[in-house]
Protein backbone atom coordinates (compact mmCIF):
# COMPACT_ATOMS: atom_id res chain seq x y z
CA UNK A 1 0.00 0.00 0.00
CA UNK A 2 2.67 2.45 1.30
CA UNK A 3 4.94 1.38 -1.94
CA UNK A 4 3.02 0.99 -4.62
CA UNK A 5 -0.56 3.25 -4.13
CA UNK A 6 1.76 5.94 -2.48
CA UNK A 7 3.61 5.83 -5.69
CA UNK A 8 2.11 8.75 -7.44
CA UNK A 9 2.47 11.24 -4.01
CA UNK A 10 5.93 10.32 -3.70
CA UNK A 11 7.01 11.10 -7.71
CA UNK A 12 5.04 14.30 -7.17
CA UNK A 13 7.04 15.03 -3.70
CA UNK A 14 10.12 14.47 -5.60
CA UNK A 15 9.08 17.02 -8.25
CA UNK A 16 8.28 19.38 -5.33
CA UNK A 17 11.26 19.16 -3.36
CA UNK A 18 13.58 19.25 -6.75
CA UNK A 19 11.88 22.48 -7.31
CA UNK A 20 12.03 23.70 -3.18
CA UNK A 21 8.37 24.19 -3.42
CA UNK A 22 6.83 21.78 -1.09
CA UNK A 23 2.96 21.56 -1.02
CA UNK A 24 0.71 19.16 -0.94
CA UNK A 25 2.47 15.77 -2.66
CA UNK A 26 5.53 16.80 -0.12
CA UNK A 27 2.62 16.81 2.97
CA UNK A 28 1.22 13.73 1.95
CA UNK A 29 4.29 11.64 2.12
CA UNK A 30 5.68 12.74 5.41
CA UNK A 31 2.15 11.96 6.75
CA UNK A 32 1.93 8.47 5.57
CA UNK A 33 5.95 8.11 5.95
CA UNK A 34 6.06 8.61 9.16
CA UNK A 35 2.60 5.99 9.58
CA UNK A 36 4.54 3.63 7.91
CA UNK A 37 7.78 4.06 9.78
CA UNK A 38 6.34 4.08 12.85
CA UNK A 39 3.80 1.28 12.32
CA UNK A 40 6.99 -0.76 11.02
CA UNK A 41 8.94 0.05 14.06
CA UNK A 42 6.25 -1.59 16.12
CA UNK A 43 6.19 -4.66 14.41
CA UNK A 44 9.78 -5.30 14.82
CA UNK A 45 9.82 -4.28 19.11
CA UNK A 46 8.85 -0.92 19.35
CA UNK A 47 6.23 -0.24 21.94
CA UNK A 48 2.86 1.34 21.05
CA UNK A 49 0.03 0.67 18.24
CA UNK A 50 0.52 0.19 14.42
CA UNK A 51 -1.26 2.54 11.93
CA UNK A 52 -1.33 0.27 9.24
CA UNK A 53 -5.11 0.32 8.75
CA UNK A 54 -4.99 4.04 8.77
CA UNK A 55 -2.43 4.31 6.28
CA UNK A 56 -4.26 1.99 4.17
CA UNK A 57 -7.60 3.80 4.38
CA UNK A 58 -5.53 7.31 3.89
CA UNK A 59 -3.76 6.16 1.04
CA UNK A 60 -7.16 5.12 -0.77
CA UNK A 61 -9.11 7.81 0.31
CA UNK A 62 -6.50 10.29 -0.83
CA UNK A 63 -6.27 8.20 -4.38
CA UNK A 64 -9.95 8.43 -5.19
CA UNK A 65 -9.98 12.05 -4.21
CA UNK A 66 -7.08 12.51 -6.23
CA UNK A 67 -9.33 10.66 -9.20
CA UNK A 68 -12.03 12.46 -8.45
CA UNK A 69 -10.08 15.85 -8.85
CA UNK A 70 -7.94 15.02 -12.18
CA UNK A 71 -11.65 14.31 -13.51
CA UNK A 72 -13.31 17.59 -12.36
CA UNK A 73 -9.86 19.47 -13.41
CA UNK A 74 -10.32 17.22 -17.28
CA UNK A 75 -14.16 18.59 -17.44
CA UNK A 76 -13.41 21.83 -16.52
CA UNK A 77 -10.51 21.93 -19.38
CA UNK A 78 -12.53 19.95 -22.18
CA UNK A 79 -12.78 23.17 -24.16
CA UNK A 80 -10.06 22.26 -26.57
CA UNK A 81 -11.46 18.50 -26.90
CA UNK A 82 -14.67 20.38 -28.01
CA UNK A 83 -12.53 22.39 -30.31
CA UNK A 84 -10.80 19.18 -31.89
CA UNK A 85 -13.94 17.95 -32.46
CA UNK A 86 -15.52 20.43 -34.77
CA UNK A 87 -13.07 19.44 -37.74
CA UNK A 88 -14.55 16.28 -40.10
CA UNK A 89 -11.94 14.12 -40.62
CA UNK A 90 -11.58 14.03 -44.22
CA UNK A 91 -12.76 16.22 -46.95
CA UNK A 92 -14.94 15.84 -50.24
CA UNK A 93 -12.10 17.57 -52.83
CA UNK A 94 -13.12 18.33 -56.10
CA UNK A 95 -10.93 17.99 -59.40
CA UNK A 96 -10.49 19.26 -62.71
CA UNK A 97 -13.82 17.75 -63.66
CA UNK A 98 -15.37 18.32 -60.75
CA UNK A 99 -14.88 14.35 -59.44
CA UNK A 100 -15.06 13.88 -55.32
CA UNK A 101 -12.01 12.11 -53.92
CA UNK A 102 -12.37 11.43 -50.42
CA UNK A 103 -8.89 12.98 -47.99
CA UNK A 104 -7.68 13.57 -45.09
CA UNK A 105 -8.08 17.08 -44.02
CA UNK A 106 -4.09 17.01 -42.89
CA UNK A 107 -4.15 16.62 -47.31
CA UNK A 108 -6.07 19.79 -48.15
CA UNK A 109 -4.28 22.61 -49.63
CA UNK A 110 -4.79 25.80 -50.37
CA UNK A 111 -6.47 26.63 -53.40
CA UNK A 112 -8.33 23.39 -53.66
CA UNK A 113 -11.97 23.13 -53.91
CA UNK A 114 -14.05 20.92 -51.77
CA UNK A 115 -17.73 20.21 -51.36
CA UNK A 116 -19.78 20.08 -48.25
CA UNK A 117 -22.96 18.35 -48.06
CA UNK A 118 -26.20 19.01 -46.48
CA UNK A 119 -25.73 18.40 -42.42
CA UNK A 120 -22.17 17.95 -43.05
CA UNK A 121 -19.35 19.91 -41.53
CA UNK A 122 -17.34 22.80 -43.09
CA UNK A 123 -13.66 21.39 -43.05
CA UNK A 124 -11.35 24.47 -43.19
CA UNK A 125 -11.28 27.96 -43.66
CA UNK A 126 -12.79 29.53 -47.29
CA UNK A 127 -15.08 31.29 -49.85
CA UNK A 128 -18.24 30.03 -51.18
CA UNK A 129 -18.22 29.77 -55.00
CA UNK A 130 -21.53 27.73 -55.89
CA UNK A 131 -24.23 26.92 -53.30
CA UNK A 132 -26.77 28.64 -50.51
CA UNK A 133 -26.73 27.51 -47.27
CA UNK A 134 -27.53 28.44 -43.65
CA UNK A 135 -23.91 27.54 -41.15
CA UNK A 136 -24.74 26.80 -37.50
CA UNK A 137 -21.32 28.64 -36.27
CA UNK A 138 -22.61 28.72 -32.61
CA UNK A 139 -19.67 26.80 -31.30
CA UNK A 140 -17.29 28.62 -33.07
CA UNK A 141 -18.60 32.44 -32.74
CA UNK A 142 -21.40 32.36 -30.47
CA UNK A 143 -23.97 33.25 -32.71
CA UNK A 144 -26.93 31.26 -31.85
CA UNK A 145 -29.01 31.93 -35.02
CA UNK A 146 -27.50 29.68 -38.21
CA UNK A 147 -25.82 32.41 -40.76
CA UNK A 148 -27.02 32.39 -44.09
CA UNK A 149 -23.91 32.04 -46.76
CA UNK A 150 -24.13 32.52 -50.58
CA UNK A 151 -21.83 33.00 -53.04
CA UNK A 152 -18.93 35.16 -51.97
CA UNK A 153 -18.96 34.55 -48.10
CA UNK A 154 -16.44 33.24 -46.18
CA UNK A 155 -16.83 30.09 -44.28
CA UNK A 156 -14.74 29.10 -41.17
CA UNK A 157 -13.71 25.27 -40.28
CA UNK A 158 -15.99 23.68 -37.94
CA UNK A 159 -19.04 25.10 -38.51
CA UNK A 160 -22.05 22.96 -39.38
CA UNK A 161 -23.71 23.11 -42.59
CA UNK A 162 -27.61 23.26 -42.77
CA UNK A 163 -29.74 21.88 -45.77
CA UNK A 164 -28.14 23.28 -48.79
CA UNK A 165 -25.02 21.97 -50.76
CA UNK A 166 -21.33 24.67 -50.54
CA UNK A 167 -18.83 24.12 -52.83
CA UNK A 168 -15.92 25.73 -51.34
CA UNK A 169 -12.50 27.35 -52.41
CA UNK A 170 -10.43 26.38 -49.64
CA UNK A 171 -8.29 29.64 -48.21
CA UNK A 172 -6.72 28.70 -45.25
CA UNK A 173 -5.61 25.37 -43.57
CA UNK A 174 -3.56 24.05 -40.61
CA UNK A 175 -2.75 26.51 -38.09
CA UNK A 176 -4.07 29.22 -40.01
CA UNK A 177 -7.25 29.04 -39.25
CA UNK A 178 -9.77 30.31 -37.36
CA UNK A 179 -10.51 27.14 -35.06
CA UNK A 180 -6.52 26.75 -34.76
CA UNK A 181 -6.24 30.19 -33.27
CA UNK A 182 -9.00 30.13 -30.76
CA UNK A 183 -7.92 26.73 -29.64
CA UNK A 184 -4.14 28.91 -29.55
CA UNK A 185 -5.47 31.49 -27.88
CA UNK A 186 -7.68 29.07 -25.36
CA UNK A 187 -4.74 26.98 -24.75
CA UNK A 188 -2.09 29.94 -23.63
CA UNK A 189 -5.04 31.73 -21.66
CA UNK A 190 -5.26 28.53 -19.58
CA UNK A 191 -1.99 28.37 -19.16
CA UNK A 192 -1.04 31.93 -18.66
CA UNK A 193 -0.77 32.92 -14.82
CA UNK A 194 -3.21 35.73 -14.10
CA UNK A 195 -2.15 37.94 -10.69
CA UNK A 196 -4.93 36.19 -8.91
CA UNK A 197 -3.27 33.15 -9.42
CA UNK A 198 -0.03 34.68 -8.74
CA UNK A 199 -1.36 35.45 -5.32
CA UNK A 200 -2.83 32.18 -4.56
CA UNK A 201 0.59 30.05 -5.60
CA UNK A 202 1.84 32.39 -2.60
CA UNK A 203 -0.61 31.61 -0.26
CA UNK A 204 -0.55 27.96 -1.14
CA UNK A 205 3.40 28.14 -0.09
CA UNK A 206 2.74 29.88 2.94
CA UNK A 207 0.56 27.15 4.14
CA UNK A 208 2.29 24.52 3.29
CA UNK A 209 4.54 25.72 5.84
CA UNK A 210 2.27 26.29 8.09
CA UNK A 211 1.10 22.54 7.97
CA UNK A 212 4.08 21.35 8.52
CA UNK A 213 5.08 23.76 11.29
CA UNK A 214 1.80 23.15 12.84
CA UNK A 215 2.31 19.41 12.62
CA UNK A 216 5.32 19.28 14.29
CA UNK A 217 3.93 21.62 16.81
CA UNK A 218 0.97 19.47 17.37
CA UNK A 219 3.30 16.60 17.95
CA UNK A 220 5.30 18.09 20.59
CA UNK A 221 2.24 19.58 22.25
CA UNK A 222 0.99 16.44 23.07
CA UNK A 223 3.94 14.68 24.13
CA UNK A 224 4.64 17.04 26.64
CA UNK A 225 0.87 16.84 27.84
CA UNK A 226 1.64 13.36 28.88
CA UNK A 227 0.12 11.78 25.84
CA UNK A 228 1.20 8.38 24.25
CA UNK A 229 3.98 8.91 20.70
CA UNK A 230 0.85 6.97 18.86
CA UNK A 231 -1.85 9.49 19.72
CA UNK A 232 0.33 12.44 19.37
CA UNK A 233 1.37 10.87 16.05
CA UNK A 234 -1.72 10.40 15.06
CA UNK A 235 -2.53 13.94 15.99
CA UNK A 236 0.54 15.30 13.64
CA UNK A 237 -0.93 13.32 10.80
CA UNK A 238 -4.05 14.50 10.52
CA UNK A 239 -3.05 17.95 10.56
CA UNK A 240 -0.65 17.70 7.75
CA UNK A 241 -3.01 15.62 5.58
CA UNK A 242 -6.27 18.37 6.36
CA UNK A 243 -4.00 20.99 5.97
CA UNK A 244 -3.04 20.28 2.12
CA UNK A 245 -3.09 23.36 -0.07
CA UNK A 246 -4.92 21.68 -2.62
CA UNK A 247 -8.22 23.40 -2.91
CA UNK A 248 -6.31 26.30 -2.64
CA UNK A 249 -4.17 25.47 -5.45
CA UNK A 250 -6.47 24.56 -7.75
CA UNK A 251 -9.34 27.58 -6.64
CA UNK A 252 -8.05 29.85 -9.07
CA UNK A 253 -6.99 27.71 -12.15
CA UNK A 254 -9.90 25.61 -12.43
CA UNK A 255 -11.97 29.04 -12.85
CA UNK A 256 -9.44 30.09 -15.44
CA UNK A 257 -9.75 27.21 -17.21
CA UNK A 258 -14.10 26.98 -17.16
CA UNK A 259 -14.23 30.99 -18.22
CA UNK A 260 -11.67 30.63 -20.75
CA UNK A 261 -13.76 28.01 -22.73
CA UNK A 262 -17.39 29.77 -21.82
CA UNK A 263 -15.32 32.82 -23.37
CA UNK A 264 -14.66 31.10 -26.37
CA UNK A 265 -17.45 30.14 -26.97
CA UNK A 266 -19.38 32.93 -26.69
CA UNK A 267 -17.12 34.54 -29.20
CA UNK A 268 -14.85 36.16 -26.54
CA UNK A 269 -11.13 35.34 -27.50
CA UNK A 270 -9.04 36.49 -24.15
CA UNK A 271 -5.66 36.87 -25.37
CA UNK A 272 -4.19 38.26 -21.98
CA UNK A 273 -5.93 36.81 -18.68
CA UNK A 274 -4.12 40.20 -16.27
CA UNK A 275 -6.35 42.29 -18.78
CA UNK A 276 -9.55 40.14 -19.01
CA UNK A 277 -9.77 40.29 -14.93
CA UNK A 278 -8.96 44.07 -15.05
CA UNK A 279 -12.09 44.24 -17.17
CA UNK A 280 -14.49 43.54 -14.43
CA UNK A 281 -13.07 47.09 -12.82
CA UNK A 282 -13.27 49.49 -15.95
CA UNK A 283 -15.10 52.67 -15.49
CA UNK A 284 -14.46 54.11 -18.90
CA UNK A 285 -15.30 52.84 -22.37
CA UNK A 286 -13.77 54.35 -25.24
CA UNK A 287 -15.27 53.44 -28.59
CA UNK A 288 -14.44 54.08 -32.05
CA UNK A 289 -16.78 55.12 -34.69
CA UNK A 290 -16.46 53.72 -38.10
CA UNK A 291 -16.95 49.95 -38.16
CA UNK A 292 -17.32 49.65 -34.32
CA UNK A 293 -20.21 51.77 -33.40
CA UNK A 294 -21.14 52.24 -36.83
CA UNK A 295 -21.41 49.27 -39.43
CA UNK A 296 -18.22 51.13 -41.69
CA UNK A 297 -20.27 51.22 -45.24
CA UNK A 298 -22.69 53.29 -46.66
CA UNK A 299 -26.78 52.93 -46.55
CA UNK A 300 -29.10 54.88 -48.39
CA UNK A 301 -31.08 57.13 -45.51
CA UNK A 302 -33.07 59.41 -47.63
CA UNK A 303 -34.62 59.82 -50.79
CA UNK A 304 -35.85 63.35 -52.42
CA UNK A 305 -38.10 63.55 -55.76
CA UNK A 306 -38.22 66.95 -57.91
CA UNK A 307 -41.04 66.24 -59.56
CA UNK A 308 -43.64 63.52 -60.54
CA UNK A 309 -40.97 60.46 -60.53
CA UNK A 310 -41.56 58.27 -57.09
CA UNK A 311 -38.38 57.29 -54.31
CA UNK A 312 -38.26 54.30 -56.49
CA UNK A 313 -37.16 55.61 -59.37
CA UNK A 314 -34.84 57.88 -57.91
CA UNK A 315 -33.11 55.01 -56.25
CA UNK A 316 -33.68 52.39 -59.13
CA UNK A 317 -32.32 54.86 -62.22
CA UNK A 318 -29.41 55.41 -59.85
CA UNK A 319 -28.30 52.05 -58.75
CA UNK A 320 -28.49 51.09 -62.50
CA UNK A 321 -26.03 53.65 -63.27
CA UNK A 322 -23.57 53.41 -59.97
CA UNK A 323 -23.53 49.55 -60.46
CA UNK A 324 -20.36 49.88 -63.04
CA UNK A 325 -18.69 52.03 -60.33
CA UNK A 326 -16.59 50.95 -57.18
CA UNK A 327 -16.94 54.02 -55.63
CA UNK A 328 -17.96 53.33 -51.98
CA UNK A 329 -20.91 55.69 -52.07
CA UNK A 330 -22.26 54.01 -55.58
CA UNK A 331 -22.02 50.26 -53.75
CA UNK A 332 -24.25 52.15 -50.62
CA UNK A 333 -26.56 52.89 -53.47
CA UNK A 334 -26.52 49.38 -54.91
CA UNK A 335 -27.32 48.00 -51.59
CA UNK A 336 -30.22 49.85 -50.96
CA UNK A 337 -31.66 48.94 -54.23
CA UNK A 338 -31.27 45.41 -54.10
CA UNK A 339 -32.46 45.46 -49.92
CA UNK A 340 -35.54 47.16 -51.19
CA UNK A 341 -35.68 44.57 -54.45
CA UNK A 342 -35.60 47.04 -56.90
CA UNK A 343 -35.31 46.26 -60.77
CA UNK A 344 -31.84 47.58 -62.03
CA UNK A 345 -32.74 49.04 -65.30
CA UNK A 346 -29.97 49.22 -69.17
CA UNK A 347 -27.83 51.72 -69.91
CA UNK A 348 -26.18 52.83 -72.96
CA UNK A 349 -23.34 55.04 -72.87
CA UNK A 350 -21.96 55.09 -69.60
CA UNK A 351 -19.09 57.43 -68.62
CA UNK A 352 -17.67 58.29 -65.44
CA UNK A 353 -15.51 61.67 -64.04
CA UNK A 354 -13.57 60.97 -60.92
CA UNK A 355 -14.73 63.05 -58.41
CA UNK A 356 -17.41 64.67 -60.39
CA UNK A 357 -20.02 61.59 -61.18
CA UNK A 358 -21.21 59.51 -63.97
CA UNK A 359 -23.56 59.85 -66.53
CA UNK A 360 -25.75 57.07 -69.02
CA UNK A 361 -28.87 56.94 -70.84
CA UNK A 362 -31.95 54.79 -69.34
CA UNK A 363 -34.87 54.21 -71.57
CA UNK A 364 -33.26 56.97 -74.18
CA UNK A 365 -32.96 59.53 -71.14
CA UNK A 366 -30.21 61.02 -69.86
CA UNK A 367 -29.03 60.44 -66.50
CA UNK A 368 -26.28 61.98 -64.80
CA UNK A 369 -25.32 60.39 -60.63
CA UNK A 370 -23.45 64.21 -59.26
CA UNK A 371 -21.97 65.76 -56.22
CA UNK A 372 -22.69 68.89 -54.76
CA UNK A 373 -19.96 70.69 -55.84
CA UNK A 374 -20.42 69.73 -59.40
CA UNK A 375 -23.55 71.40 -59.06
CA UNK A 376 -22.30 74.07 -58.00
CA UNK A 377 -19.31 74.24 -60.51
CA UNK A 378 -22.12 74.10 -63.20
CA UNK A 379 -24.30 77.12 -61.57
CA UNK A 380 -27.15 74.49 -61.21
CA UNK A 381 -29.31 75.66 -58.08
CA UNK A 382 -28.88 72.76 -55.20
CA UNK A 383 -32.51 72.18 -54.34
CA UNK A 384 -32.06 71.08 -50.87
CA UNK A 385 -30.41 72.66 -47.74
CA UNK A 386 -26.93 71.73 -46.69
CA UNK A 387 -28.37 71.94 -43.06
CA UNK A 388 -30.16 68.58 -42.74
CA UNK A 389 -30.67 67.14 -39.66
CA UNK A 390 -28.27 64.29 -40.08
CA UNK A 391 -25.27 64.07 -41.02
CA UNK A 392 -25.40 63.01 -44.66
CA UNK A 393 -23.67 62.43 -48.16
CA UNK A 394 -25.87 63.50 -50.71
CA UNK A 395 -26.14 63.05 -54.34
CA UNK A 396 -28.27 64.30 -57.11
CA UNK A 397 -30.08 62.59 -60.04
CA UNK A 398 -29.87 64.47 -63.07
CA UNK A 399 -32.04 64.68 -66.34
CA UNK A 400 -30.58 66.80 -68.84
CA UNK A 401 -28.97 68.71 -66.60
CA UNK A 402 -31.90 69.43 -64.37
CA UNK A 403 -32.52 67.79 -60.48
CA UNK A 404 -35.14 65.57 -60.54
CA UNK A 405 -34.11 63.72 -57.15
CA UNK A 406 -31.32 63.37 -54.55
CA UNK A 407 -30.28 60.53 -52.39
CA UNK A 408 -28.54 60.66 -48.82
CA UNK A 409 -26.59 58.23 -47.53
CA UNK A 410 -24.84 57.88 -43.98
CA UNK A 411 -22.67 55.26 -42.05
CA UNK A 412 -25.49 53.43 -40.58
CA UNK A 413 -25.59 52.75 -36.96
CA UNK A 414 -25.51 49.20 -36.04
CA UNK A 415 -28.73 48.24 -34.08
CA UNK A 416 -26.74 46.49 -31.29
CA UNK A 417 -24.92 50.20 -30.48
CA UNK A 418 -27.92 51.83 -28.43
CA UNK A 419 -28.57 49.01 -26.18
CA UNK A 420 -25.44 48.67 -25.46
CA UNK A 421 -24.19 52.15 -24.45
CA UNK A 422 -27.68 52.17 -22.65
CA UNK A 423 -26.51 49.17 -20.67
CA UNK A 424 -23.31 50.20 -20.12
CA UNK A 425 -24.56 53.38 -18.47
CA UNK A 426 -27.06 51.71 -16.29
CA UNK A 427 -23.90 49.51 -14.88
CA UNK A 428 -21.79 52.78 -14.13
CA UNK A 429 -19.60 52.79 -17.10
CA UNK A 430 -19.33 55.99 -19.26
CA UNK A 431 -19.46 55.22 -22.81
CA UNK A 432 -17.01 57.77 -24.75
CA UNK A 433 -16.73 57.82 -28.58
CA UNK A 434 -13.27 59.12 -30.67
CA UNK A 435 -13.70 58.65 -34.41
CA UNK A 436 -11.15 60.68 -36.82
CA UNK A 437 -14.41 61.72 -38.78
CA UNK A 438 -15.34 65.83 -38.43
CA UNK A 439 -17.36 67.61 -35.82
CA UNK A 440 -20.88 67.25 -37.46
CA UNK A 441 -21.07 63.49 -37.73
CA UNK A 442 -19.66 63.18 -34.35
CA UNK A 443 -21.86 64.90 -32.39
CA UNK A 444 -25.12 63.31 -34.74
CA UNK A 445 -23.70 59.79 -33.68
CA UNK A 446 -23.19 61.16 -30.03
CA UNK A 447 -27.03 62.44 -29.35
CA UNK A 448 -28.60 59.42 -31.58
CA UNK A 449 -27.01 56.54 -29.07
CA UNK A 450 -26.91 58.55 -25.98
CA UNK A 451 -23.14 58.86 -26.01
CA UNK A 452 -21.64 60.43 -23.06
CA UNK A 453 -18.52 62.74 -24.08
CA UNK A 454 -17.34 62.37 -27.87
CA UNK A 455 -13.99 63.78 -28.95
CA UNK A 456 -14.33 64.52 -33.12
CA UNK A 457 -11.00 64.72 -35.57
CA UNK A 458 -8.85 62.54 -33.40
CA UNK A 459 -5.47 61.05 -35.14
CA UNK A 460 -4.38 57.75 -33.74
CA UNK A 461 -1.24 59.97 -31.59
CA UNK A 462 -4.80 61.93 -30.10
CA UNK A 463 -6.87 58.53 -29.86
CA UNK A 464 -3.74 57.61 -27.38
CA UNK A 465 -3.40 60.74 -25.73
CA UNK A 466 -7.06 60.60 -24.79
CA UNK A 467 -7.13 57.65 -23.07
CA UNK A 468 -3.86 58.86 -21.23
CA UNK A 469 -5.75 61.95 -19.86
CA UNK A 470 -8.73 59.53 -18.69
CA UNK A 471 -6.15 57.53 -17.26
CA UNK A 472 -4.84 60.20 -15.48
CA UNK A 473 -8.21 61.47 -14.50
CA UNK A 474 -8.54 58.11 -11.92
CA UNK A 475 -10.18 56.26 -14.90
CA UNK A 476 -10.03 52.34 -15.62
CA UNK A 477 -10.29 52.58 -19.15
CA UNK A 478 -11.26 49.82 -21.71
CA UNK A 479 -11.16 51.08 -25.66
CA UNK A 480 -13.19 49.09 -28.46
CA UNK A 481 -11.72 49.34 -32.02
CA UNK A 482 -11.22 47.59 -35.05
CA UNK A 483 -8.66 49.60 -37.40
CA UNK A 484 -5.12 50.76 -38.03
CA UNK A 485 -5.55 53.99 -36.47
CA UNK A 486 -7.17 52.28 -33.02
CA UNK A 487 -3.70 50.29 -32.08
CA UNK A 488 -1.85 52.66 -30.40
CA UNK A 489 -5.37 53.31 -28.00
CA UNK A 490 -5.79 49.44 -27.76
CA UNK A 491 -1.81 49.47 -26.49
CA UNK A 492 -2.40 52.21 -23.84
CA UNK A 493 -5.70 51.25 -22.68
CA UNK A 494 -6.42 49.09 -19.28
CA UNK A 495 -8.59 46.74 -21.53
CA UNK A 496 -7.87 46.58 -25.06
CA UNK A 497 -11.02 45.21 -27.21
CA UNK A 498 -10.84 43.95 -30.75
CA UNK A 499 -13.95 44.04 -33.26
CA UNK A 500 -13.27 40.30 -34.71
CA UNK A 501 -13.62 41.55 -38.42
CA UNK A 502 -11.36 44.53 -37.52
CA UNK A 503 -7.81 44.67 -39.18
CA UNK A 504 -5.39 42.09 -38.26
CA UNK A 505 -3.01 44.97 -36.40
CA UNK A 506 -6.21 45.99 -34.15
CA UNK A 507 -6.73 42.26 -33.16
CA UNK A 508 -2.87 41.57 -32.43
CA UNK A 509 -2.55 44.96 -30.45
CA UNK A 510 -6.27 43.94 -28.18
CA UNK A 511 -6.47 41.88 -25.14
CA UNK A 512 -9.74 40.32 -25.94
CA UNK A 513 -11.67 39.86 -29.14
CA UNK A 514 -14.98 40.04 -30.03
CA UNK A 515 -15.28 37.45 -32.79
CA UNK A 516 -19.13 38.92 -33.45
CA UNK A 517 -18.50 42.15 -34.26
CA UNK A 518 -20.86 42.85 -32.08
CA UNK A 519 -20.64 46.20 -29.60
CA UNK A 520 -23.05 44.68 -27.36
CA UNK A 521 -20.49 41.75 -26.55
CA UNK A 522 -18.46 43.55 -24.26
CA UNK A 523 -21.40 43.42 -21.70
CA UNK A 524 -21.04 39.71 -22.17
CA UNK A 525 -17.41 40.56 -21.59
CA UNK A 526 -17.78 42.34 -18.09
CA UNK A 527 -20.82 39.82 -17.15
CA UNK A 528 -18.14 36.87 -17.38
CA UNK A 529 -15.60 38.79 -16.22
CA UNK A 530 -17.22 39.97 -12.53
CA UNK A 531 -18.82 36.28 -12.61
CA UNK A 532 -15.20 34.75 -12.99
CA UNK A 533 -13.93 36.84 -10.32
CA UNK A 534 -17.17 35.86 -7.74
CA UNK A 535 -16.50 32.55 -8.20
CA UNK A 536 -12.30 32.84 -7.71
CA UNK A 537 -12.95 35.24 -4.51
CA UNK A 538 -15.43 32.19 -3.56
CA UNK A 539 -13.07 29.81 -3.84
CA UNK A 540 -10.52 31.28 -1.87
CA UNK A 541 -12.53 31.96 0.72
CA UNK A 542 -13.59 28.62 1.16
CA UNK A 543 -9.99 26.76 1.14
CA UNK A 544 -8.70 29.58 3.49
CA UNK A 545 -11.49 29.57 5.85
CA UNK A 546 -11.97 25.55 6.12
CA UNK A 547 -8.79 25.67 7.23
CA UNK A 548 -8.89 27.91 9.88
CA UNK A 549 -11.67 25.64 10.84
CA UNK A 550 -9.82 22.27 10.22
CA UNK A 551 -6.03 22.84 11.63
CA UNK A 552 -7.51 23.31 15.34
CA UNK A 553 -10.04 20.30 15.54
CA UNK A 554 -7.63 17.94 13.58
CA UNK A 555 -5.05 19.31 16.06
CA UNK A 556 -7.23 18.29 18.98
CA UNK A 557 -8.51 21.08 20.66
CA UNK A 558 -12.11 19.18 20.72
CA UNK A 559 -10.63 16.07 22.61
CA UNK A 560 -12.53 16.75 25.77
CA UNK A 561 -15.76 17.27 23.96
CA UNK A 562 -15.58 13.68 22.29
CA UNK A 563 -14.31 15.27 19.02
CA UNK A 564 -11.06 13.21 17.46
CA UNK A 565 -10.40 13.36 13.84
CA UNK A 566 -8.36 10.24 12.59
CA UNK A 567 -5.87 10.67 9.71
CA UNK A 568 -8.25 8.78 7.53
CA UNK A 569 -11.15 11.09 8.45
CA UNK A 570 -8.84 14.48 7.86
CA UNK A 571 -8.21 12.77 4.43
CA UNK A 572 -11.84 12.61 3.79
CA UNK A 573 -12.29 15.87 4.57
CA UNK A 574 -9.45 17.15 2.74
CA UNK A 575 -10.83 15.38 -0.54
CA UNK A 576 -14.42 16.85 -0.05
CA UNK A 577 -12.76 20.32 0.07
CA UNK A 578 -11.03 20.09 -2.77
CA UNK A 579 -13.87 18.92 -5.21
CA UNK A 580 -16.06 21.74 -3.85
CA UNK A 581 -13.96 23.53 -5.25
CA UNK A 582 -14.33 22.30 -8.13
CA UNK A 583 -17.86 21.68 -8.71
CA UNK A 584 -18.27 25.74 -7.84
CA UNK A 585 -16.03 26.17 -10.59
CA UNK A 586 -18.06 24.34 -12.86
CA UNK A 587 -20.99 26.08 -11.43
CA UNK A 588 -19.95 29.50 -13.72
CA UNK A 589 -21.97 29.92 -16.31
CA UNK A 590 -22.15 31.21 -19.95
CA UNK A 591 -22.26 34.78 -19.98
CA UNK A 592 -25.34 36.51 -20.92
CA UNK A 593 -26.05 40.26 -21.20
CA UNK A 594 -25.62 41.87 -18.15
CA UNK A 595 -28.86 43.59 -16.83
CA UNK A 596 -28.51 46.58 -14.62
CA UNK A 597 -27.71 45.46 -10.65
Amino acid sequence: MYGWGGLPFLRGAVRELRHLRPAMMSLIVIAVSAAFLYSASVVLGLGGDVFFWELATLIDIMLLGHWLEIRSVRGASQALEELTRLLPDKAHVLDAADKIRDVPLADVRPGDQVLVRPGEKVPTDGQVLEGVSALNEALLTGEAMPVEKREGDTVLGGSLNGEGSLKILVQKTGTGTYLHQVMDLVRKAQTSKSRSQSLADRAAFVLTLVALAAGAVTLASWLIVGETFAFALGRAITVMVITCPHALGLAIPLVVAVSTSLAARSGLLIRDRTAFERSRRVTALVFDKTGTLTEGHFRVARVWTFGHHTEDDILSWAASMERHSEHPIAKGIIRSAEERGLNLRLIQDFSSTPGKGVEAKIDGRRLSVVSPESLKAHGIGIPLNENLDEPLTVVYLLEEGQPIGAVGLADALRPESREAVRRLQSLGIKAIMMTGDNERVARWVAEELGIDDYYAGAIPQQKTRLVQELQRRGLVVGVVGDGVNDAPALVQADVGIAIGAGTDVAVESADIVLVKNNPADVLDLFSLARSTWRKMVQNLVWATGYNLLAIPLAAGVAVRAGIVLSPTLGAALMSASTLIVAINARLLKSPQLAAPT
